[in-house]
């Protein structure tokens, strides 16, 4: 028998099935150990010896796996096509040489690029020994993140409170995140006018021209910057007589794209599905495991983690074909495109992602897939067919129109697709479109040279400059893979780490940084500016790579960056919070304070007008406080200042609005935001005033508009609405935890959404009451007994008598709406009679476990808070260095 050993269940089906009874497939499910999360998983004093731990959920893998290969013929380890799949072979051969499992038995690493029969076949018939180069560079990642993680991650949580942990890669994403946010809101917006032109051809044929030159002075973007410099620009350009002065024409060409690697696929699909990237990457592993087609479960594309934009020369011929059948000759080149991989940091030299058989056409597709692996499968194969189609041909066209006496000279540029080429099947979005693009698309009318055109009109256009936008996700992998951060398999790791660490946000499908993350990236720029540097990291990523090559030793990469990382990390033992507080308060201030129209910061405190605002830590992290403490308590969350929102709170976001004074006791009244909402308060804090009476606006209160009227009233809460007419009780509103709600008695009925608190009624108050089941099933009063009411009221289990907590049942024989005072007594006492004898408390011990398994459970409570303590410090992710160690 020989075994064979790949990562998931549904490759190991797949595969058995093509090679048949003589070979057993049994999976990994991923990698089966790892560092424990702890320190001194990694030791550098040792010669940065590492300690593995087999996964807990794993161990029923490598039991079946040990079981198997004892007394096999040969094991294939046939885990994925790149390091972290040679990593978990090796893996798999140490620990099952560490139980004695391989003695006599062959061991082979297998690898295949597609999950299809030859494919598999292939690779059987071509083993190899584990490529020890690819594992070193595996290890000694695995220990540079591990090492970052554990190191890093407690600087943080005793230096900067409230932090999550920090990872060598995430790091240098985020700072990229923070550093355009800071743009944005550095950019000044300027205005600037374009003048447009609309000309007419002796043919009467109209064509749009722009104002390039004025008075013989070339135009920039920015030269008209105002509405009376676009008017006289106007008045200059009209009535002048306007020929074509230049007409240049030629043909250009366009070619397609190279087939996606894992970055350009994530882009892709990021613009053209709105996919993110950890969802491109799940739906392209259920590609690559493979569908069932006719009763044979095949894999769709090749593997997704890839560099590589080659294709093999099958693979190509093949795709010719298929566009030669279903396009024409005139849409196949007459020679094969060879593409090649223009980043330096491209790994293994895997083929780029393509379908396994592209006659597999999506239309053929779409009765064996869900909607979203359509759609993937469908972008994958048509740019992998447009990659060899021919080019697309463009007719381009460049006008220049000057007036007779130079006063002004205007470009109108158009072209014309003669030939689609590729473009019949694929084209690339972009992220940010220019209105170049726009200009290129249209089509100039004929003309010729020295043609006299008439000027029919001018159309000046008011514009503003727009600051550089926030990353998207595609923008993101974009711009780490040009810094060379990262690698394919990381990719969509580190950007879901940085929302799950809520250091960022997608708003709209784009990056927006939170403050924590702000603040982290400002505390690692100033503190250890060398770790999140652009170009160290990807020195990091080359080093790694020539590891994989075998030109450079793994541990003298990792001795040379922990000796310096070591001393960055010792010198900010010394580091005085205020020191921190000062570098985040430098760099941050724009952010949480910034000017006014009038160019005045907004760092005054509000409460006593004397102190400057800044940053502060506390045991929870960072907030905004006075200077004046301990003298004046203000505090916020940290808010930007100024940013509010439409709900009316901006101007809350720097402290409390006075609205005015309550007459009664000429305390001012104000509006605040806290961290449950709006709300008004009569008064300040103080020790005289520890609690100061607040209440919240209802959900139909625009913070903006509430004034000192409505506030007063919600303070005034809860008011009497007036008497019930049956019972005489008064009918309270007021605002609880549960929202707005009335009283009557021991009573709560919640006030629906159309009505108001402060102004409901007494008449829709009593039929909100009288139509509430809760005031149904309160009771019918029959009279008093010891003081006491006794009501008469229906259950759960029937009718029954209510005396303080006496609940005594009804019986069949008496009517309940018939029951009198003193029936109700006889049944109350009989009741409290047969309590007080223990008669009721004896029954209960008829329903408890038996002895054993009561001493069972009085064991499990005993060890229970160890269990409880054990599992509340496992869950706490915010002091877990080893989630930091994962980015790669």
């Amino acid at each position: 028998m020989k075994i064979v050993v790949v990562e998931s269940p549904a490759k190991a089906k797949t595969i058995n099935k093509y090679l048949g009874s003589d070979y057993k497939v049994l999976a990994s499910y991923g990698h089966i150990r790892d560092l424990p999360s702890k320190d001194g998983s990694v030791d550098p004093d040792a010669d940065f010896a590492m300690v593995w731990e087999a996964q807990p959920r794993a161990e029923k893998q490598i039991k079946e796996i040990a079981s198997a290969v004892k007394g096999a013929e040969r094991l294939y380890l046939a885990t994925d096509p790149d390091r972290e799949g040679e990593a978990i072979s090796w893996h798999v051969q140490n620990v099952l040489t560490d139980r004695k499992a391989l003695k006599g038995v062959d061991v082979k690493r297998v690898v295949f690029n597609e999950i299809t029969k030859r494919a598999v076949l292939d690779a059987i018939d071509n083993p190899r020994d584990l490529d020890q180069d690819l594992v070193d560079a595996y290890l000694a990642r695995r220990a540079l993140d591990y090492l970052v993680g554990f190191t890093l991650s407690p600087v943080l949580w005793r230096k900067l409170p409230g932090s999550r942990s920090a990872g060598r890669v995430q790091s240098v994403a985020l700072r990229l995140i923070c550093e355009r946010e800071a743009e944005i809101e550095a950019f000044r917006t300027d205005e600037y006018w374009t003048i447009d032109a609309q000309f007419r051809t002796k043919e009467r044929k109209n064509f749009t021209a722009r104002l390039t030159h004025l008075d013989g002075t070339k135009l920039d973007k920015l030269s008209i910057g105002t509405e009376a410099a676009a008017k006289e620009a106007v008045a200059r350009v009209e009535g002048g007589a306007y020929s074509v002065r230049s007409l240049e024409k030629k043909q250009t060409k366009r070619n397609p794209y190279p087939p996606f690697t894992t970055s350009t696929l994530q882009q892709e699909a990021s613009r053209k599905l709105g996919f993110g990237a950890s969802r491109t990457m799940q739906i392209a592993q259920k590609l690559y495991e493979g569908i069932d087609l006719g009763g044979e479960t095949v894999g769709l594309i090749t593997y997704m983690r890839t560099d590589g934009v080659q294709l093999s020369q099958e693979a190509v011929f093949a795709i010719r074909d298929d566009i030669g059948k279903n396009f024409g000759d005139r849409y196949l080149p007459n020679s094969p495109r060879m593409y090649k991989n223009k980043s330096k940091n491209a790994q293994e030299a895997h083929e780029a992602i393509r379908p396994t058989d592209v006659r597999r056409h999506p239309k053929q597709m779409a009765a064996h897939l869900d909607k979203d692996m359509l759609r993937l499968y469908e972008l994958i194969w048509k740019r992998t067919v447009a990659c060899q189609m021919a080019s697309a041909e463009l007719d381009q066209t460049t006008a220049i129109i000057g007036a007779a006496d130079n006063r002004a000279e205007f470009r109108a540029t158009g072209s014309i697709v003669t030939f689609d080429g590729f473009l019949k099947l694929y084209q690339e979005t972009r992220d940010d479109p220019t209105q170049d693009d726009d200009e290129n698309d249209r089509l100039l009318p004929p003309m010729a040279e020295r043609e006299a055109l008439a000027h029919d009109k001018t159309m000046p256009e008011q514009h503003f400059t727009q600051p550089p936008p926030r990353y998207s996700e595609a923008s993101l992998v974009k711009k780490m893979e040009e810094l060379g951060i990262g690698r394919p398999s990381t990719y969509a790791s580190i950007l879901q780490v940085l929302q799950d660490r809520n250091y960022v946000r997608l708003d709209k499908r784009r990056f927006i940084p939170e403050d924590r993350g702000r603040l982290v990236t400002t505390f690692l720029s100033n503190f250890f500016t060398r770790y999140v540097q652009y170009n160290f990291t990807a020195e990091m990523e080359d080093a790694l790579d020539n590891i994989a090559e075998g030109t450079v030793a793994w541990k003298k990469v990792l001795q040379d960056f922990w000796k310096a990382f070591r001393e960055a990390v010792d010198n900010t033992k010394e580091l005085k919070i205020s020191d921190v507080l000062n570098a985040l308060d430098e760099e941050l201030g724009p952010h949480f304070f910034p000017v006014d129209e009038n160019g005045a910061s907004v760092r005054t405190c509000p409460t006593c007008g004397q102190g400057r605002l800044g940053l502060k830590l506390g045991k929870f992290g960072a907030f905004i406080g006075c200077s004046n403490y301990p003298e004046c308590k203000y505090t916020r969350q940290m808010t930007q200042a100024g940013d509010g929102s439409e709900d009316g709170t901006a101007d809350l976001a720097n402290g409390p609005k006075i609205l005015g004074q309550d007459p009664a006791t000429g305390l001012d009244v104000s509006l605040r935001k806290g961290p449950y909402g709006t709300y008004v308060q009569l008064g300040e804090k103080t020790d005289d005033n520890p609690k100061p009476k607040r209440a919240s606006l209802t959900k139909g209160m625009n913070p903006a508009d509430v004034t000192l009227e409505p506030a007063l009233a919600l303070l005034a809460l809860p008011r009497e609405v007036g008497p019930d007419p049956e019972s005489g009780e008064i009918i309270l509103a007021g605002i609880g935890r549960y929202g707005p709600y009335l009283k009557i008695g021991s009573t709560y009925i919640s006030i629906p959404a159309g009505d108001d608190v402060l102004t409901i009624g007494i008449n829709r108050a009593v039929d909100l009451i009288a139509n509430n089941p809760k005031k149904k099933s309160a009771g019918r009063e029959l009279g008093e007994y010891d003081g006491k009411p006794v009501t008469v009221g229906a259950g759960r289990f029937g009718p029954y008598v209510k005396h303080q907590k006496i609940y005594a049942t009804i019986p069949k024989s008496i009517v309940p709406e018939e029951v009198t005072l003193e029936q109700a007594i006889e049944l109350i006492k009989a009741k409290a009679e047969k309590a007080g004898t223990g008669k009721t408390a004896k029954a209960a011990p008829a329903k408890k476990a038996p002895a054993k398994k009561a001493a069972a459970k009085k064991t499990a409570a005993k060890k229970k808070p160890a269990a409880k303590k054990s599992a509340s410090k496992k869950a706490d992710s915010t002091k877990d260095p080893a989630q930091a160690a994962g980015d790669d």
